[in-house]
């Protein structure tokens, strides 16, 4: 069976005041066009399709005219929530989707419909997992975790450990698991060494919610969401990465990952790079005449340009620099007198060291250590 492994549509999604649903859609067709070439039975969502908890009718018809295209008739998609994600609302149409080979978790607790008439179909389900089977009688085991944490969960907080209780988690979906056909985990997480971008907003909470990718050596392939930028961890651990370049930090090329499964084990892995979207670059110059030349070079990307000068702009060279590409969405100044300062990215701070700037900023000092750990507590019930 081919299985394809994608993640983070956040569909809805801007880029300052630049809309991005044409892109999403062109990245979806694409998407579909990959299925086909590859012939793949099984497609895994690892969560955030929307940008934001209420997403536009827009943005919801988008995924929804998508997931049912990339589905077709001969394909089953499986897919769970994200942090960015309502799960609740995300699940609420599951009993109608899986009627179309659409599999959607998101509260982890969702027990999927199983058999009908389609080619690829759940064969068997339980609270937090599916089997898949094909018409050659192929079956792959997916233990479907959404984005976990207490709230979504509907447990207390207690002393146990985060790694703990992700444990706990992840045993629940293991229920149905006797052996004898591949090993997939599914989830929208973040392990201890995967390298963030600017565009996740709140990713690891100061640390706290990292886990370590021991929980996950039973596993033959464990298909993440979370971090946008495409990486390995260990033999078995993945994040496919974003739909699109969402900042413009994320120079990597995006890419979904195809896997092949024979014989009860995934026997091959490959990545499949994507094309569809605008290109984000981000320049330098020290110039308004070159800064302008060189933004001519770059047409049809979306461009953040810093400029170090001795003097600021004047309004004539602002509307010049726009003028030389319509895709200039951030334009950044530096003086000679602030760039004796070192600029710090307030987007590329972690919440704890945003919320140890702002109470230095108000008390002139830095906040207990206990009072930062409760922010961020009550920053990750709010997520």
């Amino acid at each position: 069976m081919n299985i394809l492994h994608t993640s983070d549509w956040h569909i809805g999604k801007r880029l300052m005041d630049r809309e991005r649903l044409p892109e999403q859609i062109a990245a979806f067709d694409e998407l579909v066009r990959i299925c086909d070439e590859n012939q793949v039975e099984l497609v895994l969502v690892a969560g955030d399709v929307f940008d934001t908890y209420m997403p536009s009718a827009e943005a919801e018809e988008v995924f929804f005219r998508a997931v049912r295209r990339i589905a077709s008739d001969h394909r089953a998609v499986i897919l769970v929530s994200g942090n960015h994600d309502d799960g609740v609302r995300l699940a609420a149409s599951a009993p109608l989707a899986a009627e179309e080979g659409i599999y959607l978790f998101g509260s982890g607790r969702e027990i999927m419909p199983v058999g009908g008439s389609r080619a690829v179909r759940a064969v068997a389900s339980g609270e937090g997992y599916v089997v898949i089977g094909n018409a050659g009688g192929e079956c792959v085991y997916v233990n479907a975790l959404p984005y976990p944490n207490e709230a979504r969960l509907k447990e207390e907080k207690t002393e146990e450990g985060y790694p703990d209780k992700l444990r706990r988690w992840i045993a629940r979906g293991e229920a149905g698991f006797s052996g004898g056909m591949p090993h997939i985990l599914l989830s929208h997480l973040f392990v201890a060494g995967g390298r963030t971008s600017e565009s996740e907003r709140d990713i690891d909470l100061g640390g706290a919610r990292a886990v370590p990718l021991s929980l996950f050596d039973s596993f033959d392939y464990v298909a993440l969401g979370h971090l946008h930028k495409p990486q390995k961890l260990g033999q078995n651990v993945a994040y496919s990465g974003s739909l699109l370049q969402y900042s413009f930090d994320e120079q990597e090329k995006k890419q979904v990952v195809l896997l092949r499964t024979e014989g009860g084990r995934v026997v091959g892995r490959t990545e499949i790079p994507l094309t569809a979207g605008r290109r984000l670059v981000r320049l330098e110059e020290e110039n308004t005449e070159r800064a302008a030349a060189l933004l001519r070079q770059y047409g049809g990307c979306f461009i953040e340009l810093t400029l170090r000068l001795n003097a600021p702009l004047s309004t004539q060279e602002t509307q010049s620099l726009r003028a030389a590409n319509e895709g200039l969405v951030s334009l950044i100044v530096r003086t000679q007198a602030q760039s004796a300062v070192p600029a710090v990215r307030r987007s590329a701070l972690s919440s704890r060291e945003l919320f140890i700037e702002y109470y230095r900023s108000v008390y002139g000092e830095p906040p207990a250590q206990d009072l930062t750990e409760v922010f961020l507590a009550l920053l990750e019930e709010g997520a």
